[in-house]
């Protein structure tokens, strides 16, 4: 059966993605556990803390420009919220890098995430490469 109704954690991560696309970094981070555990989708492994995701952002926009929009919210056996999102990776002037879907996955407690991951296990700085040589 499909919810159609969103749940307060959809809306919270709805209004996460609207701060990503406006690159509202200090509002994102404030949807964060001080000990958050973030996926470097750039670079492969995880980031920890709010300073390091700070500086994770702060260094791939000076070389990229991406856009995340929601495709699909879902809840998983774990009590993890999964967003099917359509990812759009664009160098500094523009030129499309990268386009795809990927699923990124949430752990919410206590209203704060504590946990990112991205379900495509593969770094971004790969698949940029693989791109650009084709």
């Amino acid at each position: 059966m499909i919810n159609t109704i969103m749940s307060s954690q959809q809306q919270f991560l709805k209004n996460l993605y609207e701060a990503f696309n406006k690159r509202e970094f200090e509002k994102i981070l404030s949807m964060m556990q001080p000990d958050v555990k973030w996926a470097n989708g750039m670079e492969g492994d995880f980031v920890y803390g709010l300073d390091a995701v700070r500086e994770y952002w702060r260094k791939q926009f000076e070389n990229i420009h991406s856009q995340l929009e929601p495709l699909d919210y879902e809840t998983d056996e774990n009590n993890r919220n999964i967003v099917t999102v359509h990812l759009i990776v664009r160098d500094l002037e523009g030129n499309l890098l990268l386009e795809k879907t990927v699923q990124q996955i949430f752990t919410i407690e206590n209203d704060l995430i504590s946990l990112f991951e991205i379900g495509d296990a593969e770094p971004l700085q790969k698949q940029l490469k693989l791109t650009k040589t084709r």
